[in-house]
Order: structure tokens, then sequence, then C-alpha cells
């Protein structure tokens, strides 16, 4: 019987100590641990995402040209709605979107989540939120978010900056950052610098009552987290010069870019024709986009990094460095040319020229743009090698040095590799058989040869250089960050030795200075332009105006590239809009108001 007694106190105990944990555990729930009251109270928290502010964005000289306006987005958790009446009429007249607005934004809404808020109306201005925010009361389950909205002080740059878009689906899953309605950046700067410009996201727990107004902040904003601004970003762009640029190209289709040789640094990159960046922000930025989209001459397709041209005889400088390097000829090496009827090969073949003097050595070849001399130059170096694939192959080896045919590797996240057609592409198209006359077209820039803009004016700066070049780029310094990317701070060479650049260089500069030189019309005081017109041959109407240069002769400070659709003649237009940019840039003013007024009245467009 004592023993019966002893397993009843034995089980009594174990039950009285259970008891004691249960009770200990739900006074510690109750009582003691607050995590459990979030879980008690969710139904009256909010979770306000704090929005970081977006890094601004400045010119090299500190001049701002990427800043922030305040605004709100209308947000909205469905399920805080589902079940209620509202005044629909009320709401559409208070946000001005129409009913059938209204059901097709709120269906998309809750086919996201029902408990997850999204972005109901987006960049309601401060002037329309203070009105709406009065009345939002009596509105269940819509709530105003606060952010900051880009605005853009000088209107200019658009390509070089970018625009803002909404993320999609698949951006919000792989990366956890981002949620539906959220801004992402979708070109130029804007895209590249995403991650530097964005900040770290904040959040606010607040107590809302049944109605959804604001109580305040729960336990006084304890487990609050404040966001983070986004970095400051230094651009390389002359804002100056980019607006001069932009205003030249004013009616014209096709690129400038302006390159500063010593380190890489875009100056100016222009894009014609070109749109206000403030048409891509605010409510109205989808009608906008459309609109920009249907434009028959493409506003939003970035020329300078994306559209390929044939470089035209602005390339005779590359293959004239190429023979001088492989030997085929010196600096006085002549040719012969034969006036309109310029060189000829193979039955009754030819490559057309113009009347000039008769023969010609390396720099009158360049300073008159003679066809038939790199036509012969380009004939006696395959002559050198054993066979075409070898010359070609070791002619392809050399043009790549110069970043021609490949991704500049820079720091935006568009642009196009142009077209350098490998040795086994002519193979396959002539079957095995061809030579140097078979792709002739090659020696004066023409042919299958593609350049981008963003190329042409690395493969001047390289010239500048006398045989090297910094990855262009245009960011400057980045806030918080000790240094840029070091590929852009790395010298890279060209596969040409620097002796041989000097009479191409005097060449360039007999293009301006001298008496027979194709650019005359380009000179300016107390500086000397080396340069080289081109004209491409256009199927599709008038040729193409081209022109490169770069100044001072001795310790350039910049190197550009200009391409004008339909342009005709490179003295006629390139020429004279790349003058007026470097002298804009050396003197920071211009002295041929003639040429300059004749610039601005051109329309180049075909309608």
């Amino acid at each position: 019987m004592k023993q019966y007694k002893s397993r009843h106190r034995v089980i009594a105990g174990i039950f009285l100590l259970i008891a004691i944990i249960f009770i200990t555990k739900l006074f510690y729930i109750q009582v003691v641990n607050d995590n459990y009251k979030f879980s008690a109270n969710n139904n009256v928290f909010r979770y306000d995402v704090q929005e970081a502010v977006r890094g601004l964005i400045y010119d090299r000289d500190s001049n701002l040209i990427v800043a922030n306006v305040p605004a709100y987005d209308l947000m909205i958790i469905p399920r805080e709605l589902k079940g209620k009446t509202i005044d629909t009429l009320a709401f559409c007249n208070l946000t001005s979107i129409t009913k059938e607005e209204f059901i097709k934004k709120y269906k998309k809404a809750a086919d996201y989540s029902g408990y997850k808020e999204s972005v109901f109306i987006k960049h309601i201005s401060l002037e329309n939120s203070s009105t709406l925010s009065e009345k939002l009361f009596q509105f269940p389950g819509f709530y105003l978010r606060k952010l900051t909205m880009r605005n853009y002080p000088t209107n200019v740059a658009t390509h070089l900056i970018g625009y803002l878009g909404e993320v999609n689906l698949l951006k919000t899953k792989e990366d956890p950052y981002y949620t539906k309605g959220d801004l992402s950046g979708v070109s130029g700067v804007e895209a590249a610098y995403e991650k530097q410009l964005r900040g770290t996201k904040g959040m606010a727990i607040k107590l809302v009552d049944v109605h959804n107004r604001d109580q305040g902040k729960f336990q006084e904003g304890k487990f609050d987290t404040l966001p983070i601004p986004g970095s400051t970003l230094t651009s390389t762009i002359d804002i100056e010069l980019q607006e001069y640029g932009e205003l030249l190209m004013q009616n014209k289709i096709g690129a400038i870019v302006a390159i500063e040789p010593s380190s890489g640094e875009i100056l100016s990159l222009v894009s014609a024709p070109t749109y206000n960046p403030n048409l891509l922000i605010g409510r109205k930025r989808s009608d906008n986009y459309s609109i920009l989209s249907k434009d028959e001459n493409k506003p939003l397709f970035n020329r300078a990094l994306q559209g390929t041209y044939p470089p035209g005889s602005t390339f005779k400088l590359i293959n004239g460095l190429i023979a001088l390097q492989e030997g085929a000829i010196r600096k006085s090496t002549s040719f012969s040319c034969n006036g309109d009827d310029g060189y000829n090969y193979g039955r009754d073949k030819h490559v057309g020229c113009h009347p000039h003097q008769n023969p010609l050595d390396l720099i009158k070849g360049i300073e008159i743009s003679c066809n038939a001399y790199f036509c012969s130059t380009y004939d006696k170096y395959f002559s050198r090698f054993n066979s075409t694939i070898e010359a070609y192959d070791n002619w392809y080896s050399h043009v790549s040095s110069f970043g021609i045919g490949n991704f500049m590797n820079n720091d935006f996240t568009t642009g196009s590799p142009g077209k350098l057609p490998k040795s086994s592409y002519f193979d396959k198209l002539y079957r095995g058989s061809w030579n140097a006359n078979t792709i002739i077209s090659m020696s004066i820039g023409q042919g299958e040869l593609l350049l981008t803009p963003i190329q042409m004016a690395n493969m001047t700066a390289i010239l500048a250089n006398r045989g090297f070049y910094y990855t262009p780029h245009i960011i400057k310094e980045v806030s918080g960050e000790l240094s840029i990317d070091s590929n852009f701070t790395t010298r890279k060479y060209c596969s040409i030795d620097e002796k041989y650049f000097t009479p191409i260089i005097e060449g360039m500069e007999q293009v301006i200075e001298g008496k027979n030189g194709t650019a005359q019309n380009c000179k300016i005081s107390d500086y000397i332009i080396c340069g080289k017109t081109g004209t491409a041959q256009n199927p599709h109407g008038e040729d193409h105006s081209i022109f490169i240069a770069f100044a001072p002769k001795e310790n350039p400070t910049i190197a550009i590239a200009v391409y004008v659709e339909n342009g005709g003649w490179g003295s006629t237009w390139a020429a004279p809009i790349a003058s007026l940019m470097i002298e804009k840039y050396l003197k920071r003013k211009t002295s041929n108001k003639a040429q300059e007024q004749f610039i601005l009245n051109g329309n180049l467009i075909v309608k």
C-alpha cells in the first residue's frame, strides 16, 4: 500500500511540474515576449516599406544632371478591401481614373497577392497627394507610400543617363530587393549603376485603426529601420559640351562621341534624334514611351553605342598603320591614281576616285583621301604573305587590337560589337577562291566592315595617344567607393609600334591644314586639329557624312567621332560639327558663327 502511495506522489509531482511549465510558458508568451504580440496583433499593423532616395548624378564639373523630387505611390492591400463597401465613383474622381481602370488595377493587385502590398497608382505628385491623403481614410486597404521621382534639370543626355522602368515579375523573383511596382534602371547609367544608385530600403511598422487611419509608430519606432540613400555618381560628361552637341544634331540622324584620350573618359555622347528625359517619368511615362517607340526615326535607339556603320575613308588610317607595321609601305611610298577611274583590278573592275595630283605618297594620300592609294596599299600588304588567309588573319589581329569587332567592355549595359568578319566568313562566301581584290572595299572602310560611333571615337583616341587607349567609360567616381573599376584605369596597347603613328598624324594634320586637304573648313585659331573625313556609301539614299579628329596635335585633350546619316560628303556636315565641338571644349566658345548657323539650320531628316 505504501508502494502505491509513493507512486501516486511521483505521478502527482510530474503533473504538477508539467502544469508549472505550461503556466510559466503562457506567462512568458502573454506578458514577457513581444514577438508574440506581433503575431496576435498583425491585423492592426501596417508594414510600410521606406523607399531609399536614389543617388544623384553630376557631370565632371559638379553640375547636377540627375536630381530627385518628392512624390507618392498609392498602395493597396487587397485583403483589407475585400468584402467592404466603398464609394468607387468618389475614389475614381479623386484619383482621376475610370471605373474600368479601377477594376483592372484591383484585379491585377489581387492576382499578385491578397496579403502583400502593391502599387495601385504610381507617381502621384506632391500637390495631388495632399488632397488624396485627407480623404483616404474612407477607402480601407489604400495608403500612400512616399518616394522620390527622377528629375532632369538640364533636359539633355537622355541616352547617356538612361531611364527607369517598372520591374517585371521575373526580376522580383531573381532579386528579393524588388517588389511589384518598384522602378529599376532600364538603360544608360541608371541601368549600369543600378545597385549603387538604388540604395537600401527601410521598414516602418505603423498602427492603423479599423478605418486604415495612421495611429502612429509601433512602440515609438523601436523596430523600424531607416532607408540608406543611394550613392552619388560623378560622371565624366561635360554637360555644356553635351548640350551643345545635341543642339548641333537637331533635325539630323546620327551620333557624336567625344573622349579624353589620356583617360578614356567620355566627354560627350550624343545620339540623334533624342527626346526630353522628363517624358519618361511620372504617370504619363507609359503613354510617352509608346509614342516614342513608334516614331519612325527611332529616338529611343542609342546610335552612339548600338548604331553600326561603315567607317568609310576614316579607316584608311588603320590600313596605313598596318601596312607600315608589316613593311608593305614606307612614308615615302608612292602609288599612281587614274583619277575618276581610280584603282583598276581584274577584268574591267575598278574603285573610283577623284581628280588630284599624281603620284602620291602616304601623307598626300591621307590629305586628299585617295582611294587608289589605299587600295594599292592593301593589295601590296596581302602580297607579303604566303596565302590570302594568312594575310587576312594577321590583318584581322591588328584591327582587333584597336577595339574593333568586339564589345568595348565599358560601363554601359547595351552596345554592339560592330562587324569585323573572320577569314572563315569570306572563305565560305567565296568557296575558298578569294584575295585582296575580292574584298578591296575593306581597304577604304566599306564592304562588310561596320563600326559603332564609340568604337570610331576610341580608334581616334588611339591615334591621338600614338598606340594606346583606356577603355571608354562614363563614371568618374562613386561615393563611398575608393576607386572605379581597374578596367578603366589600365592602359591597353594596339599592335602597332609608336613610330608608325608619326606619318599618319602628319597626314591627318594636312587634312585640315594642307592646301588640298578635304576638311580645310575645320581650322580653328590657336590649335592644330588632326582629322580625317569619310563618306560612306548608302544604298538607301544620300551617303553618310563622317569625320574623326583629335586636338591639339601635341598632348591632345579631345578625340571625337561624328556620324551624320544622309549627310553626303564628310566635309559638309560631320567635319564642321566636330570642329565646333572641339573649339567649344577647348575654348568654351565658338568663333565661326556662320558655320555654326549653317549647322543649326540644317534639316537632314527625310520625312
